[in-house]
This record gives structure tokens, C-alpha cells and sequence, in this order.
């Protein structure tokens, strides 16, 4: 058996075939003797790289059969994942793609129904750090696999939140081609905006209190993306006041319709007539679902509406 052989048979990870490549050129012009030796100092580097050659081999995990989601962002992901069948609980605030509408409803984000969860007998719960540490620990108690996700903070956390699902789910591959895919686009819409120009940015995702987007939030990565600049990236939250939005005089607004009414807000935002974006009638509302628990797919399908809405569509168009 060759290295050539060997490598595609263990299945080492890409940088160590780049080993071999390179190791082979040496290899075929050794004396017989010499290839053993240096055959066997491969092995013992690869050894002392940690590399474990039983992880390297490819996912055995079992697909599991009946899932519990207690997020958003977690069932819209199984979905595209081709999960739908083996999904057989999800919280009321769980309302995309339109299908789920038929799952029985487990409680909320925060608070699940524990006694309703074991009816269902699940073999994997995913929840985010969001619910309540104490419905986990009694979950688990009973048996229950259960995965508790941290809530990403920009797209690539977005990303890796996704592969790590494929993961778990034997559906990787899948995974992996649609976070390809999706940042590829991002890549694209980036590039589209750099060298247009940067409007200051308001984004709102709350009335009462009222609350904006600060820098530590995956929706910041929508605005600088689409080539705006968020007008709190500064900010250590977005606990601010209407007043402080007036002397920051954004050009754009966006008004998350999550728990308020959006006409309200935009009713309310034309009281503060010397801001740009009254003057110039760019208050926008935006779709919550999307904006507040996007998978990588409705992130890039969000960010590029957003780009548009930043830079007017002929411009970006």
C-alpha cells in the first residue's frame, strides 16, 4: 500500500494530506531502508500533533428519531436539515417554516413543559441558554439527551451554531453545503456594498423598554454588511434614550415589530422631526422572525432586504 493509498483510507484531515503531498516528493527517493524509518517518524510526528486517527474517520452518530426544539433558531434549522419527520415538539414561538404549526407545543423559550416532553419520549431536547436551567437539569434527570446551545452573537457563531446541529443529527454534510453556500452570499453582498455609501443606522427592537441594537448582537453584522454604520456600535447596551437617537440623528431607521406595532413606532418616530430619517421618510419595519432568529439562510435572505433598504434599490441594484 502506497501514502497516497494510506491517507485517503484513514481519512486524515486536510492539512496532514498536505503533509503527505509533500512528504512523498522526499519519500520516492529514499533507499528502502530510509522509507521505513522515515514512514515510521511520520507517524510518531502525527502522533505528537494530536491528531487522533479514530476521530478522524467519518461521523458514525445515529440520526435521531424524535427531537424536541425549544427555539426558534433551532427548529427552522432541523428543518432545513430535513429534519421534519423526527421533530416531534416545539414551543409556541416557533411558527417557521409554516409546517410546524402542526407540532405539539411544549411551553415557551424560557419555560417548558416538562411533563409534556417526557409524553413525547424524545432521544435529543436542543434548547439555548435562554430556558430555564432548572427545566434542563430535571430533563435530564429523567434521561433525557439533552444539548443547551449559546445564543450566537454575529454570523459566524451563527454558522458554527448550525454545523454543530448537522452535527449532532448525522446531517453534517447537509450542514455543511448550506453554510457554504450561505456565506459565499454574504461574501457577495459585503463586496456589492463597500464602496457605496455608509448611512448612520438605527436599529429598534423593543418600545417598552426601548431598546436598540448595540454592537455585541448578530443583527450588528446586518447592518455593517449592507454597508451601513449602526449609530450605538459603541454603546455597553442598547438600553438608550429616544433623546440620545436625536443627537446621534441616524439616517435610517428599522423598527422591529416584535411585541410592539410597528405603524405605532413610526408614528411615534415622526414627533422627532429634525432627525434625517423622518425628513427624508426612511423608517422602516422590519420582520422580527427574520431579524431576531435568522439561520444562516434568513440571515443572508435579510441582508440582502437590508441592503437594499440602506442604499435604496437602484443603487444597490
Amino acid at each position: 500500500m502506497n501514502i497516497d493509498t494510506l491517507r485517503e483510507e484513514i481519512g486524515f484531515p486536510d492539512h496532514i494530506r498536505a503533509l503527505f503531498r509533500k512528504a512523498r516528493m522526499a519519500y520516492c527517493r529514499m533507499k528502502t531502508r530510509r522509507r521505513i524509518v522515515a514512514f515510521l517518524l511520520a507517524f510518531v510526528f502525527i502522533g505528537v500533533s494530536g491528531v487522533n486517527l479514530g476521530s478522524a474517520q467519518p461521523s458514525s452518530s445515529r440520526r435521531p428519531q424524535r427531537i424536541v426544539s425549544l427555539s426558534p433558531v433551532v427548529t427552522e434549522s432541523l428543518y432545513l436539515l430535513g429534519l421534519d419527520k423526527e421533530i416531534v415538539g416545539v414551543t409556541i414561538y416557533c411558527n417557521r417554516p409554516p409546517q410546524v404549526q402542526s407540532k405539539t407545543k411544549v411551553g415557551s423559550v424560557m419555560e417548558a413543559d416538562v411533563e409534556k416532553i417526557v409524553g413525547l419520549k424524545p432521544d435529543l431536547l436542543v434548547a439555548m441558554t435562554l430556558t430555564n436551567k432548572k427545566d434542563i437539569e430535571k430533563l435530564e434527570q429523567l434521561g433525557i439527551k439533552t444539548i443547551v446551545l449559546d445564543i450566537p452573537r454575529n454570523f459566524s457563531e451563527l454558522c458554527e451554531l448550525f454545523l454543530r446541529l448537522g452535527k449532532m443529527t448525522a446531517t453534517e454534510d447537509r450542514a455543511i453545503k448550506i453554510v457554504g453556500e450561505a456565506r459565499k452570499t454574504t461574501i457577495e453582498i459585503k463586496a456589492r456594498c463597500e464602496k457605496l455609501p455608509k448611512p448612520k443606522v438605527l436599529v429598534q427592537i423593543g418600545a417598552k423598554p426601548f431598546f436598540v441594537v448595540a454592537k455585541d448582537s448578530f443583527i450588528n453584522d446586518y447592518i455593517e454588511f449592507a454597508g451601513g454604520t449602526n449609530i450605538f456600535r459603541s454603546a455597553p447596551s442598547g438600553s438608550v434614550s429616544r433623546e440620545e437617537v436625536l443627537r446621534r440623528n441616524p439616517d435610517v431607521i428599522m423598527v422591529s415589530s416584535m411585541g410592539i406595532s410597528g405603524e405605532e413606532e413610526r408614528k411615534a418616530w415622526r414627533r422627532f422631526a429634525s432627525i434625517t430619517a423622518v425628513k427624508q421618510d426612511r423608517i422602516y419595519i422590519v420582520d422580527p422572525d427574520k431579524l431576531c432568529s435568522p439561520t444562516p439562510v434568513s440571515f443572508t435572505e435579510s441582508l440582502r432586504e437590508i441592503a437594499r433598504i440602506l442604499h435604496t434599490r437602484r443603487h444597490y441594484e
